[in-house]
């Protein structure tokens, strides 16, 4: 059993906290533009419009995440403090939220130059999972969204939080939504439906929202909302949502793919 006492500021230079969640953010855009346009951009003109692309992307992720969390998850909280929205550094990002953000400035970049948006974003559901590992790390290290109790060999008493040990859901999906979505993003990848626009896509939604899905089962709900419908949490509902637009893109594009 291991014990998290881990401080979430990770420099502070002349009292400027620098927090790890912020760098997390940092590096997996970093790696993601980097790693895109070295590995899995093999367009001309996508590859030429992609530095532009990324700041749309950035803008879509901040204001959709922002957004996201405000409305799915503390909207009550939210309706009667709304200056307290544009307090990014006070925490609160939805990961969906940031998913629609991505989608909408897809949409808009690709339609400023006549491109398809899905060209975009098969490209980055490639390379998301790496900062989905890297957000999750952090969330460990900040010690948030941690597991329900139980008595496994590895389970981690987050300090700050109380003294019980717990499932350290963040390292789960870590694992699962980060190094094994990349994984089998990169085997599709590999298998040729990258010429597909769509495919990718789809797949990620799928995989992502079955393993978070899953994995909230031993994670804790939100203090302010708790369990939902069914006993299952706003993360799960919303996966659910995100699931079937992924089930349909799959079945459209690969439709579309017998018809060609």
């Amino acid at each position: 059993m291991f014990i998290n006492n881990f401080d979430p500021v990770a420099i502070e230079i002349f009292s400027v906290e620098i927090r790890w969640y912020s760098l997390a953010y940092i590096t997996g855009i970093f790696l993601g533009w980097i790693l895109s346009k070295k590995f899995f951009l093999s367009n001309i003109q996508l590859k030429e419009k992609f530095d532009d692309y990324i700041t749309y992307l950035i803008i879509g992720i901040i204001i959709g995440g922002r957004l996201g969390y405000v409305f799915f998850y503390n909207f009550n909280y939210y309706s009667n403090n709304i200056f307290d929205i544009i307090k990014i550094w006070q925490g609160g990002m939805s990961f969906h939220g940031g998913l629609i953000g991505v989608v909408l400035a897809s949409i808009l970049f690709a339609k400023k130059y006549n491109h398809n948006p899905f060209s975009y974003l098969d490209i980055v559901s490639i390379v998301a999972p790496i900062g989905i590992f890297l957000g999750r790390i952090a969330n460990f290290i900040n010690s948030e969204l941690y597991g329900i109790e139980t008595n496994l060999p590895w389970a981690v008493k987050f300090v700050k939080i109380d003294n019980i040990y717990r499932h350290p859901s963040q390292l789960y999906e870590a694992l699962f939504e980060g190094f094994i979505l990349f994984l089998i993003l990169i085997y599709f990848r590999n298998r040729g439906l990258i010429k597909t626009p769509g495919l990718i896509s789809g797949l990620f939604l799928i995989f992502y929202s079955a393993f978070r899905f899953i994995i909230e089962f031993i994670r804790v709900p939100d203090q302010q909302l708790g369990y939902l419908f069914f006993d299952l949490t706003m993360g799960q509902l919303v996966s659910i949502i995100f699931l079937l637009i992924g089930i349909y893109l799959v079945i459209m594009k690969y439709e579309n793919t017998k018809e060609t």
